[in-house]
Protein backbone atom coordinates (compact mmCIF):
# COMPACT_ATOMS: atom_id res chain seq x y z
CA UNK A 1 0.00 0.00 0.00
CA UNK A 2 1.54 3.35 -1.04
CA UNK A 3 1.53 6.22 1.42
CA UNK A 4 2.30 9.88 0.85
CA UNK A 5 4.67 11.74 3.07
CA UNK A 6 2.92 13.33 6.04
CA UNK A 7 -0.29 11.39 5.48
CA UNK A 8 -1.78 9.61 8.48
CA UNK A 9 -1.83 5.85 8.24
CA UNK A 10 -5.36 4.44 7.83
CA UNK A 11 -6.37 0.84 8.41
CA UNK A 12 -9.45 -0.68 6.84
CA UNK A 13 -12.03 -2.48 9.03
CA UNK A 14 -11.09 -5.77 7.39
CA UNK A 15 -7.44 -5.30 8.29
CA UNK A 16 -8.38 -4.19 11.79
CA UNK A 17 -10.47 -7.34 12.36
CA UNK A 18 -7.55 -9.50 11.18
CA UNK A 19 -5.03 -8.05 13.65
CA UNK A 20 -4.01 -10.22 16.61
CA UNK A 21 -6.25 -13.11 15.73
CA UNK A 22 -5.50 -16.71 14.87
CA UNK A 23 -4.98 -17.35 11.18
CA UNK A 24 -7.95 -18.57 9.20
CA UNK A 25 -11.01 -17.25 7.38
CA UNK A 26 -12.86 -14.38 9.03
CA UNK A 27 -16.10 -15.69 10.56
CA UNK A 28 -19.34 -13.68 11.01
CA UNK A 29 -19.59 -11.73 14.22
CA UNK A 30 -22.04 -13.37 16.62
CA UNK A 31 -25.24 -11.72 17.64
CA UNK A 32 -26.19 -11.17 21.25
CA UNK A 33 -29.07 -13.65 20.85
CA UNK A 34 -26.56 -16.44 20.14
CA UNK A 35 -25.50 -16.27 23.79
CA UNK A 36 -29.11 -16.59 25.02
CA UNK A 37 -30.71 -19.49 23.12
CA UNK A 38 -34.41 -20.19 23.54
CA UNK A 39 -35.54 -23.77 23.83
CA UNK A 40 -39.15 -24.99 23.40
CA UNK A 41 -40.86 -25.92 26.64
CA UNK A 42 -40.70 -29.62 27.33
CA UNK A 43 -37.48 -30.09 25.34
CA UNK A 44 -34.27 -30.29 27.42
CA UNK A 45 -31.51 -27.94 26.25
CA UNK A 46 -28.91 -29.95 24.39
CA UNK A 47 -25.32 -28.76 24.24
CA UNK A 48 -24.53 -27.75 20.65
CA UNK A 49 -21.24 -28.84 19.12
CA UNK A 50 -18.33 -26.86 20.55
CA UNK A 51 -16.98 -24.13 18.37
CA UNK A 52 -13.52 -24.86 17.09
CA UNK A 53 -10.78 -22.57 18.18
CA UNK A 54 -9.67 -22.23 14.58
CA UNK A 55 -11.53 -19.38 12.96
CA UNK A 56 -12.96 -17.93 16.19
CA UNK A 57 -12.80 -14.22 16.84
CA UNK A 58 -11.85 -14.56 20.48
CA UNK A 59 -8.80 -12.47 21.34
CA UNK A 60 -5.57 -14.07 22.41
CA UNK A 61 -5.86 -12.34 25.76
CA UNK A 62 -9.17 -14.10 26.49
CA UNK A 63 -7.73 -17.43 25.45
CA UNK A 64 -4.87 -17.06 27.92
CA UNK A 65 -7.37 -16.94 30.80
CA UNK A 66 -8.39 -20.54 30.17
CA UNK A 67 -6.53 -22.97 32.43
CA UNK A 68 -7.29 -26.03 30.32
CA UNK A 69 -6.15 -26.99 26.84
CA UNK A 70 -7.31 -24.84 23.93
CA UNK A 71 -9.47 -27.56 22.42
CA UNK A 72 -11.20 -28.45 25.73
CA UNK A 73 -12.22 -25.16 27.44
CA UNK A 74 -13.94 -25.26 30.82
CA UNK A 75 -17.60 -24.24 30.99
CA UNK A 76 -16.80 -21.77 33.78
CA UNK A 77 -14.34 -19.79 31.65
CA UNK A 78 -15.94 -20.14 28.24
CA UNK A 79 -19.00 -17.86 27.85
CA UNK A 80 -20.08 -19.80 24.79
CA UNK A 81 -20.39 -23.03 26.74
CA UNK A 82 -21.69 -21.34 29.88
CA UNK A 83 -24.69 -19.90 28.01
CA UNK A 84 -25.21 -22.92 25.78
CA UNK A 85 -24.24 -21.15 22.58
CA UNK A 86 -22.52 -23.10 19.88
CA UNK A 87 -21.97 -22.62 16.21
CA UNK A 88 -23.85 -19.77 14.59
CA UNK A 89 -26.17 -22.18 12.74
CA UNK A 90 -27.17 -25.63 14.16
CA UNK A 91 -27.14 -28.66 11.86
CA UNK A 92 -30.03 -28.75 9.39
CA UNK A 93 -31.20 -32.17 10.56
CA UNK A 94 -31.52 -30.99 14.16
CA UNK A 95 -33.38 -27.84 13.10
CA UNK A 96 -35.93 -29.92 11.17
CA UNK A 97 -36.62 -32.14 14.17
CA UNK A 98 -37.32 -29.34 16.63
CA UNK A 99 -40.57 -27.32 16.72
CA UNK A 100 -40.40 -23.76 15.43
CA UNK A 101 -38.50 -21.88 18.11
CA UNK A 102 -40.21 -18.63 17.12
CA UNK A 103 -43.49 -20.22 18.27
CA UNK A 104 -42.23 -20.34 21.85
CA UNK A 105 -41.05 -17.83 24.38
CA UNK A 106 -38.70 -18.60 27.22
CA UNK A 107 -40.81 -16.38 29.49
CA UNK A 108 -44.43 -17.08 28.47
CA UNK A 109 -45.59 -16.39 32.01
CA UNK A 110 -44.57 -12.76 31.66
CA UNK A 111 -45.29 -12.12 27.99
CA UNK A 112 -48.81 -13.60 27.86
CA UNK A 113 -50.08 -12.89 31.39
CA UNK A 114 -51.73 -14.81 34.22
CA UNK A 115 -55.36 -15.81 34.87
CA UNK A 116 -57.13 -16.07 38.22
CA UNK A 117 -60.20 -18.36 38.26
CA UNK A 118 -62.00 -21.03 40.31
CA UNK A 119 -63.94 -24.21 39.47
CA UNK A 120 -66.74 -26.00 41.33
CA UNK A 121 -68.40 -29.30 40.36
CA UNK A 122 -71.96 -29.44 41.74
CA UNK A 123 -72.48 -33.20 41.70
CA UNK A 124 -76.12 -33.12 42.83
CA UNK A 125 -77.20 -30.75 40.04
CA UNK A 126 -74.74 -32.05 37.43
CA UNK A 127 -73.29 -28.56 36.94
CA UNK A 128 -69.77 -27.18 36.54
CA UNK A 129 -69.43 -23.58 37.75
CA UNK A 130 -66.47 -21.66 36.31
CA UNK A 131 -65.77 -18.30 37.98
CA UNK A 132 -63.42 -16.08 35.96
CA UNK A 133 -62.00 -13.55 38.41
CA UNK A 134 -59.28 -11.52 36.70
CA UNK A 135 -56.17 -11.53 34.52
CA UNK A 136 -52.89 -9.71 35.04
CA UNK A 137 -50.15 -8.54 32.71
CA UNK A 138 -51.79 -9.59 29.45
CA UNK A 139 -49.88 -9.26 26.21
CA UNK A 140 -50.75 -6.01 24.35
CA UNK A 141 -52.52 -6.78 21.07
CA UNK A 142 -53.66 -3.32 19.86
CA UNK A 143 -51.75 -0.35 18.47
CA UNK A 144 -52.36 1.64 21.65
CA UNK A 145 -50.40 -0.90 23.70
CA UNK A 146 -53.54 -2.32 25.31
CA UNK A 147 -56.09 -5.07 24.60
CA UNK A 148 -59.86 -5.68 24.64
CA UNK A 149 -59.82 -9.05 26.43
CA UNK A 150 -62.52 -11.64 27.00
CA UNK A 151 -62.44 -15.28 28.16
CA UNK A 152 -64.03 -18.24 26.41
CA UNK A 153 -64.44 -21.80 27.67
CA UNK A 154 -64.52 -25.12 25.82
CA UNK A 155 -64.93 -28.68 27.06
CA UNK A 156 -62.55 -31.09 25.35
CA UNK A 157 -63.09 -33.38 23.66
CA UNK A 158 -66.26 -31.99 22.09
CA UNK A 159 -67.69 -29.79 19.38
CA UNK A 160 -66.56 -26.23 20.06
CA UNK A 161 -69.78 -24.41 19.13
CA UNK A 162 -71.93 -26.69 21.22
CA UNK A 163 -70.11 -26.14 24.51
CA UNK A 164 -68.58 -22.68 24.16
CA UNK A 165 -69.16 -20.13 26.92
CA UNK A 166 -67.64 -16.65 27.09
CA UNK A 167 -67.40 -13.64 29.35
CA UNK A 168 -68.07 -10.02 28.48
CA UNK A 169 -65.37 -7.96 26.77
CA UNK A 170 -63.46 -5.34 28.77
CA UNK A 171 -62.00 -2.45 26.78
CA UNK A 172 -58.46 -1.03 26.82
CA UNK A 173 -56.89 -2.95 29.67
CA UNK A 174 -54.10 -5.44 30.34
CA UNK A 175 -55.38 -6.21 33.85
CA UNK A 176 -59.10 -7.00 33.39
CA UNK A 177 -61.41 -7.93 36.26
CA UNK A 178 -64.45 -9.94 35.12
CA UNK A 179 -65.82 -11.62 38.28
CA UNK A 180 -68.19 -13.67 36.10
CA UNK A 181 -69.48 -17.20 36.71
CA UNK A 182 -70.16 -19.37 33.65
CA UNK A 183 -71.98 -22.67 34.17
CA UNK A 184 -72.02 -25.93 32.22
CA UNK A 185 -75.14 -28.03 32.81
CA UNK A 186 -75.50 -31.76 32.22
CA UNK A 187 -72.01 -32.61 33.46
CA UNK A 188 -71.82 -36.21 34.66
CA UNK A 189 -69.27 -38.09 36.76
CA UNK A 190 -68.06 -39.71 33.55
CA UNK A 191 -67.38 -36.27 32.07
CA UNK A 192 -65.35 -35.34 35.13
CA UNK A 193 -63.07 -38.30 34.49
CA UNK A 194 -62.45 -37.92 30.75
CA UNK A 195 -62.96 -34.25 29.87
CA UNK A 196 -60.65 -31.23 30.04
CA UNK A 197 -61.67 -27.58 30.42
CA UNK A 198 -59.88 -25.25 28.01
CA UNK A 199 -59.83 -21.59 29.09
CA UNK A 200 -58.70 -19.12 26.42
CA UNK A 201 -58.09 -15.38 26.68
CA UNK A 202 -58.65 -13.45 23.44
CA UNK A 203 -58.56 -9.87 22.20
CA UNK A 204 -61.74 -8.63 20.51
CA UNK A 205 -61.39 -6.60 17.30
CA UNK A 206 -64.33 -4.83 15.66
CA UNK A 207 -63.02 -4.73 12.12
CA UNK A 208 -61.06 -7.98 11.86
CA UNK A 209 -60.77 -11.42 13.40
CA UNK A 210 -60.37 -11.67 17.16
CA UNK A 211 -56.83 -12.45 18.26
CA UNK A 212 -55.71 -15.26 20.55
CA UNK A 213 -53.64 -14.20 23.58
CA UNK A 214 -53.12 -17.36 25.63
CA UNK A 215 -54.79 -20.37 27.21
CA UNK A 216 -54.67 -22.84 30.08
CA UNK A 217 -56.20 -26.31 30.39
CA UNK A 218 -57.53 -28.08 33.47
CA UNK A 219 -58.34 -31.84 33.48
CA UNK A 220 -61.66 -32.09 35.33
CA UNK A 221 -60.46 -35.17 37.21
CA UNK A 222 -58.40 -32.78 39.36
CA UNK A 223 -61.61 -31.44 40.91
CA UNK A 224 -63.34 -32.95 43.94
CA UNK A 225 -67.17 -32.93 43.99
CA UNK A 226 -68.75 -29.97 45.77
CA UNK A 227 -65.38 -28.36 46.57
CA UNK A 228 -64.25 -25.07 45.05
CA UNK A 229 -60.69 -25.09 43.73
CA UNK A 230 -58.84 -21.86 43.00
CA UNK A 231 -56.29 -21.48 40.19
CA UNK A 232 -53.73 -18.81 39.32
CA UNK A 233 -52.21 -20.04 36.07
CA UNK A 234 -49.77 -18.59 33.59
CA UNK A 235 -51.19 -18.43 30.08
CA UNK A 236 -49.53 -20.54 27.41
CA UNK A 237 -49.31 -20.59 23.64
CA UNK A 238 -52.16 -22.27 21.77
CA UNK A 239 -51.85 -26.05 21.85
CA UNK A 240 -53.14 -28.40 19.13
CA UNK A 241 -56.41 -30.25 19.75
CA UNK A 242 -56.23 -34.00 19.23
CA UNK A 243 -59.43 -35.11 17.49
CA UNK A 244 -58.49 -38.77 17.08
CA UNK A 245 -60.07 -39.78 20.38
CA UNK A 246 -62.95 -37.31 20.18
CA UNK A 247 -65.76 -39.74 20.94
CA UNK A 248 -68.10 -36.97 22.06
CA UNK A 249 -68.40 -35.79 18.45
CA UNK A 250 -70.78 -38.74 18.01
CA UNK A 251 -73.10 -37.25 20.61
CA UNK A 252 -75.85 -34.87 19.54
CA UNK A 253 -76.25 -33.12 22.86
CA UNK A 254 -77.98 -33.79 26.17
CA UNK A 255 -81.45 -33.30 27.58
CA UNK A 256 -82.79 -33.10 31.13
CA UNK A 257 -86.13 -34.91 31.55
CA UNK A 258 -88.31 -35.14 34.66
CA UNK A 259 -90.79 -37.98 35.26
CA UNK A 260 -93.55 -38.22 37.87
CA UNK A 261 -96.57 -40.48 38.14
CA UNK A 262 -99.38 -38.51 39.79
CA UNK A 263 -101.70 -40.74 41.85
CA UNK A 264 -104.15 -37.89 42.28
CA UNK A 265 -104.50 -37.29 38.51
CA UNK A 266 -103.87 -40.92 37.51
CA UNK A 267 -101.35 -39.98 34.87
CA UNK A 268 -97.71 -39.50 33.92
CA UNK A 269 -96.22 -36.00 34.04
CA UNK A 270 -93.27 -35.55 31.66
CA UNK A 271 -91.13 -32.45 32.08
CA UNK A 272 -88.74 -31.11 29.46
CA UNK A 273 -86.38 -29.01 31.56
CA UNK A 274 -83.50 -28.02 29.31
CA UNK A 275 -80.95 -29.16 26.72
CA UNK A 276 -77.19 -28.68 26.64
CA UNK A 277 -74.44 -28.84 24.01
CA UNK A 278 -76.84 -29.49 21.12
CA UNK A 279 -75.44 -30.09 17.65
CA UNK A 280 -75.40 -26.97 15.47
CA UNK A 281 -77.68 -27.40 12.45
CA UNK A 282 -77.76 -23.89 10.94
CA UNK A 283 -75.14 -22.01 8.94
CA UNK A 284 -74.70 -19.47 11.75
CA UNK A 285 -73.35 -22.21 14.02
CA UNK A 286 -76.52 -22.45 16.14
CA UNK A 287 -79.93 -24.16 16.07
CA UNK A 288 -83.55 -23.20 16.71
CA UNK A 289 -84.46 -26.21 18.87
CA UNK A 290 -87.74 -27.59 20.13
CA UNK A 291 -88.69 -30.94 21.70
CA UNK A 292 -91.39 -33.49 20.88
CA UNK A 293 -92.57 -36.35 23.11
CA UNK A 294 -94.49 -39.56 22.31
CA UNK A 295 -95.80 -42.30 24.60
CA UNK A 296 -95.80 -45.50 22.53
CA UNK A 297 -97.44 -47.66 21.46
CA UNK A 298 -99.87 -44.91 20.53
CA UNK A 299 -103.00 -46.41 18.97
CA UNK A 300 -104.98 -43.19 18.85
CA UNK A 301 -102.08 -41.00 17.64
CA UNK A 302 -102.81 -38.51 20.41
CA UNK A 303 -99.67 -38.78 22.52
CA UNK A 304 -97.62 -36.18 20.66
CA UNK A 305 -96.64 -33.05 22.59
CA UNK A 306 -94.35 -30.24 21.46
CA UNK A 307 -92.48 -27.47 23.28
CA UNK A 308 -92.00 -23.93 22.07
CA UNK A 309 -89.11 -23.08 19.72
CA UNK A 310 -86.03 -21.43 21.24
CA UNK A 311 -84.19 -19.26 18.73
CA UNK A 312 -80.45 -19.34 18.01
CA UNK A 313 -79.19 -21.40 20.93
CA UNK A 314 -77.46 -24.69 21.63
CA UNK A 315 -78.37 -24.66 25.33
CA UNK A 316 -82.13 -23.98 25.45
CA UNK A 317 -84.20 -23.81 28.63
CA UNK A 318 -87.81 -25.02 28.25
CA UNK A 319 -89.25 -25.87 31.70
CA UNK A 320 -92.45 -27.26 30.13
CA UNK A 321 -94.55 -30.21 31.36
CA UNK A 322 -96.93 -32.56 29.51
CA UNK A 323 -99.55 -34.84 31.00
CA UNK A 324 -100.43 -38.37 29.80
CA UNK A 325 -103.64 -39.89 31.11
CA UNK A 326 -102.63 -43.49 31.74
CA UNK A 327 -103.13 -46.17 34.37
CA UNK A 328 -100.16 -46.98 36.56
CA UNK A 329 -100.18 -50.66 35.59
CA UNK A 330 -99.95 -49.77 31.89
CA UNK A 331 -96.66 -47.90 32.27
CA UNK A 332 -94.71 -51.16 32.17
CA UNK A 333 -95.91 -51.62 28.58
CA UNK A 334 -95.12 -48.11 27.39
CA UNK A 335 -92.05 -46.37 25.98
CA UNK A 336 -91.48 -42.63 26.17
CA UNK A 337 -89.74 -41.29 23.09
CA UNK A 338 -88.24 -37.80 23.19
CA UNK A 339 -86.84 -36.12 20.08
CA UNK A 340 -85.12 -32.75 19.59
CA UNK A 341 -85.51 -30.86 16.31
CA UNK A 342 -84.15 -27.73 14.65
CA UNK A 343 -86.93 -25.47 13.33
CA UNK A 344 -86.47 -24.17 9.78
CA UNK A 345 -88.71 -21.82 7.81
CA UNK A 346 -89.66 -22.90 4.31
CA UNK A 347 -88.09 -26.37 4.48
CA UNK A 348 -88.29 -29.53 6.53
CA UNK A 349 -87.03 -29.35 10.10
CA UNK A 350 -83.73 -31.03 10.95
CA UNK A 351 -83.51 -33.92 13.40
CA UNK A 352 -80.91 -33.22 16.10
CA UNK A 353 -81.18 -36.26 18.38
CA UNK A 354 -83.42 -38.41 20.51
CA UNK A 355 -83.70 -40.74 23.50
CA UNK A 356 -86.21 -43.38 24.61
CA UNK A 357 -87.16 -44.31 28.19
CA UNK A 358 -89.04 -47.44 29.11
CA UNK A 359 -88.92 -51.11 29.99
CA UNK A 360 -86.94 -51.91 26.84
CA UNK A 361 -84.28 -49.26 27.44
CA UNK A 362 -80.98 -49.82 29.20
CA UNK A 363 -78.51 -48.04 31.43
CA UNK A 364 -79.56 -44.69 32.86
CA UNK A 365 -82.67 -44.58 30.66
CA UNK A 366 -83.98 -47.83 32.15
CA UNK A 367 -83.03 -46.79 35.69
CA UNK A 368 -84.85 -43.47 35.28
CA UNK A 369 -88.02 -45.27 34.21
CA UNK A 370 -87.84 -47.74 37.12
CA UNK A 371 -87.22 -44.95 39.63
CA UNK A 372 -90.37 -43.24 38.38
CA UNK A 373 -92.41 -46.42 38.82
CA UNK A 374 -91.04 -47.08 42.30
CA UNK A 375 -91.57 -43.53 43.58
CA UNK A 376 -95.13 -42.39 42.94
CA UNK A 377 -95.84 -38.66 43.25
CA UNK A 378 -92.10 -37.87 43.27
CA UNK A 379 -90.45 -35.93 40.47
CA UNK A 380 -87.29 -37.66 39.22
CA UNK A 381 -84.93 -35.61 37.06
CA UNK A 382 -82.10 -37.09 34.97
CA UNK A 383 -79.74 -36.02 32.20
CA UNK A 384 -79.70 -38.21 29.09
CA UNK A 385 -77.43 -38.27 26.05
CA UNK A 386 -79.10 -37.70 22.69
CA UNK A 387 -78.22 -40.08 19.86
CA UNK A 388 -78.55 -39.54 16.13
CA UNK A 389 -80.84 -42.59 15.77
CA UNK A 390 -84.04 -43.38 17.61
CA UNK A 391 -85.69 -46.69 16.60
CA UNK A 392 -89.44 -46.60 16.29
CA UNK A 393 -89.80 -42.83 15.95
CA UNK A 394 -90.74 -40.95 12.84
CA UNK A 395 -87.67 -39.23 11.43
CA UNK A 396 -89.76 -36.76 9.46
CA UNK A 397 -91.28 -33.87 11.34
Amino acid sequence: MTQRKGEKTTISIQEHMAIDVCPGPIQPIKQISDYFPRYPRGLPPTAPPALSRTGSLRSSAASQQSDGPADQPRADDDPDRAFGAGAAAPPASRRDEEPDVEGYDSDDSTTLGTLDFSLLYDQENNALHCTINKAKGLKPMDHNGLSDPYVKLHLLPGASKANKLRTKTLRNTLNPVWSETLTYYGITDEDMVRKTLRISVCDEDKFRHNEFIGETRIPLKKLKPNQTKNFYNCLEKQLPIDKTDDKSLEERGRIMISLKYSSQKSGLVVGIVRCAHLAAMDANGFSDPYVKTYLKPDENKKSKHKTTVKKKTLNPEFNEEFFYDIKYADLTKKTLEVTVWDYDIGKSNDFIGGVSLGINANGERLKHWFDCLKNKDKKIERWHTLTNELPGSGMND
